[in-house]
């Protein structure tokens, strides 16, 4: 790829990340080439595609769908100078997974790890719509375990990019272990952002809260904020999940036990969907400091991570 400038550093980061838009509008721009001489570029390797098709593409009212135009994506890698499937698997992940435009965009944790009839109740009651807008970039979660066992709080920092223009806001979910009383879960804005509405369901012990930011952010903006639910409603707590709907960055995971309720064993996880065996198993260590364990996911693939524990 081209010499390491600010723009070639942003197209790095869209590649592994996406939206396919705007990894595809950074690429062009990078390369400095117009959509007539892309389309011809093209054409000479037989793919024939408009340059108003092109232009959708880039701007986001359209996705790459049908084979053929998969194969013109596979085309423009070469094109533009791009490494082999690195916009094809912003459409289409690896292992099988659905395109990501016929997934809705913003279903993450909540479809994959969440009751869906209750989640849609309350995301309506915040005039939520179901594409947020964002695309997480980096996660840093830290969870803690109380001294009944209990899961007592997590704390997330959070980057996002928008994928489109106007986005001001970020819904967070979160589901409590059993016995989990949402009028006992506070929610507070740490950094960046101020706590709007929250709604929780009593039946499912799920929490959802509106985080507002103080500016719109355009299309390819990206945001930094921190959040935390404080719990400790529920009974003993054996594991934390975290769902993704599609391809994206890091993700960090830490999970710190109380000193009174240390685990036998500590383990983590991935799945495909809720329903799917467990894959990826791998004993984690107790670190003797801060009782803690983690772990590090460089670029997340769609499905579920997770740190689970036995007590003993």
């Amino acid at each position: 790829m081209a010499q390491n400038t600010p723009e070639s550093a942003e197209l790095t980061q869209l590649l592994r990340t996406g939206p396919f838009h705007l990894a595809l509008r950074s690429a062009l721009t990078a390369r400095g080439l117009a959509l007539h001489r892309v389309q011809h570029k093209l054409a000479q390797r037989g793919i024939k595609v408009g340059v108003t098709s092109l232009s959708y593409w880039q701007q986001g009212a359209r996705r790459p769908q049908r084979p053929e135009s998969l194969r013109a994506v596979r085309a423009l890698e070469e094109v533009l100078d791009l490494p082999a499937r690195s916009l094809h698997r912003l459409l289409v992940p690896e292992g099988g997974a659905r395109p990501e435009a016929e997934r809705p965009p913003a279903r993450s944790y909540r479809s994959l790890v969440a009751p869906a009839d209750s989640l849609q109740q309350l995301f309506a009651e915040l005039e939520t719509p179901a594409d947020g807008g964002l695309h997480t970039v980096g996660h840093h979660e830290r969870v803690r375990i109380g001294p009944r066992r209990e899961l007592s709080e997590r704390e997330s920092l959070q980057v996002v990019r928008a994928h489109r223009d106007g986005v001001d806001r970020y819904i967070a979910i979160h589901r409590g272990d059993t016995g989990c009383d949402p009028s006992r879960v506070a929610v507070r804005a740490v950094e960046n952002c101020r706590l709007g509405r929250v709604r929780g369901d009593a039946d499912t012990g799920v929490v959802v809260a509106e985080l507002l930011f103080d500016a719109r952010l355009r299309a390819g903006d990206t945001h930094v904020f921190g959040y935390v639910f404080e719990d400790g409603s529920a009974g003993p707590s054996a594991e934390y999940v975290r769902g993704f709907s599609f391809a994206g960055g890091q993700y960090v995971l830490q999970v710190r036990f109380d000193e009174a309720a240390l685990p036998a064993r500590c383990r983590r996880f991935a799945q495909t969907t809720a329903s799917s065996p467990r894959s990826g198993q791998q004993e984690l260590t107790l670190s003797g400091q801060h009782r803690a364990v983690h772990l590090v996911e460089q670029g997340v693939r769609p499905g579920i991570l997770g740190i689970g524990w036995d007590w003993g």
